[in-house]
């Protein structure tokens, strides 16, 4: 059966089949930011930021979100306001919201890099010194739903590596806030939030306005338009990737039960129409058995239109013919999110170069990395695993080299730069390192 749909639309393919690879890069095609037309609304809606500060941000708030302001007082909400939103959660809520942070708390400390350095013998100290940055700046999407979730992934790894302050910027159309938000806010250290979103957020935490500081870097994921404006601003402030729709691929055997593997790729495909998901195995009857199971479940699903949407765009199931031939896919593919439901999943790894995050075995559902296993699930996607990786510590720290020289070192240098330095023409460097070389 080759490319042919069935009644949830996924595609069905084979690596033996002539134009295989033609068909899998069309699959995997992706660009967010390339519409001309959106990359032009957004410089105008940056620029006006950049002139107009809180005005500008205020007016495309009311005219994106649906809003009635008039100052950014009403789009500001108090470390006040993000408690009560937390006390006033269902204990459930609050339990499993604390219980995530925690974990998430406690994979991220083991990130933390140290300052370090070491002296030579002649008295010369070199090393690294690593501080955090000073205010980071976090995008919470909002509109078709909300992911308290990635409050936590982006915030906690900021408190963690000791980001002075943290600013939240989240939209809330029609005025609607979400109280898992708030409460995931608070619970992970955010210093203020302001509710504005879109091109004019990411202007606003890049160039500063009259109420909203000017921040370091800017993390999270976002529409087409935020993705735009993140690049448009790198280089003004850091970001920390321009992020694709979600996507999973998973690799099975054909020992794990076919509904687990179906929800597990609707787990994906539910987020928008754009997601991605992809089964692969060498097992043509297990394929057989996944494909009914897809079509079973489907149905089932409150979001059932977005996920048959999303399959018949970009969902695959792909027979190979071994293990080696699964193997060469993942590293093709790079995926965000990639599942091992196999046997022995540790005797897979060392062979892995390229993969966001890798869930092993078959009881590790990819939803656990999306909420609390610990683990950051801010990855990267559209193949960018294969120079990317996920959201971490690292992210919000820099790094300065340490050069100590003693008169001895200096000494023994100042003759290598010299001789490098006049061989490039730069008299002034030789000059400069000459003068410290010891008759």
């Amino acid at each position: 059966m080759t490319d042919s749909p069935v009644s949830s639309g996924i595609a069905r393919l084979a690596t033996a089949d002539a134009g295989f690879e033609a068909r899998l890069s069309s699959l995997l095609a992706w660009e967010g930011v390339s519409d001309a037309a959106v990359q032009q609304r957004v410089d105008e809606i940056i620029e006006a930021v950049r002139r107009r500060g809180d005005a500008a941000l205020v007016e495309a708030s009311n005219r994106f979100d649906r809003l009635s302001a008039t100052t950014m007082a009403e789009l500001t909400l108090s470390a006040e306001r993000l408690r009560q939103a937390y006390d006033g959660l269902p204990a459930a809520q609050r339990e499993a919201l604390a219980q995530a942070a925690e974990r998430i708390r406690l994979y991220h400390e083991r990130q933390k890099p140290e300052s370090w350095h070491y002296t030579e013998a002649d008295g010369s100290v070199l090393g690294q010194q690593v501080m955090p940055l000073d205010r980071a700046g976090i995008y919470v999407p909002g509109g078709k739903a909300a992911y308290p979730s990635s409050v936590l992934m982006n915030a906690i790894p900021a408190h963690v590596a000791g980001v002075r302050e943290i600013i939240m910027v989240v939209p809330t159309p029609d005025g609607v806030l979400n109280e898992l938000v708030l409460a995931a806010a608070h619970l992970a250290g955010v210093d203020r939030v302001f509710t504005v979103g879109g091109a004019q957020a990411v202007a606003a935490l890049a160039y500063g306005t009259e109420t909203v500081p000017r921040v370091d870097k800017i993390v999270g994921p976002g529409n087409i338009y935020v993705a735009t404006a993140k690049r448009a601003v790198f280089g003004q402030v850091g970001i920390d990737m321009i992020a694709g729709p979600s996507e999973i691929l998973v690799v099975s055997d054909g020992g794990t039960a076919p509904e687990w593997l179906a929800m597990d790729l609707f787990s994906q495909a539910e987020h928008d129409e754009d997601a991605q998901a992809i089964l692969v195995s060498w097992d043509a009857a297990h394929l057989d058995a996944v494909e009914a199971a897809i079509d079973r479940l489907l149905p089932t699903l409150e979001r059932e239109a977005i996920v048959r949407e999303s399959l018949a765009r970009r969902g695959a199931l792909i027979e190979c013919a071994s293990r080696e031939e699964a193997m060469a896919l993942i590293n093709r593919i790079a995926p965000e999110h990639l599942e091992l439901s196999v046997a022995n999943p540790e005797g897979w790894l060392p062979e892995i170069r390229h993969a966001g995050a890798i869930f092993m075995g078959r009881y590790t559902a990819e939803a656990l990395g999306d909420y609390c296993a610990g683990p950051n699930h801010v990855l990267p996607t559209s193949g960018t695993a294969r120079f990317s990786s996920p959201l971490g510590v690292y992210d919000f720290q820099k790094r300065s080299s340490i050069i100590h020289c003693s008169a001895e070192g200096a000494s023994t240098l100042g003759k290598v730069a010299s001789v490098l330095a006049r061989g490039e023409s730069l008299t002034a460097h030789a000059r400069s390192a000459e003068y410290r070389i010891k008759e």
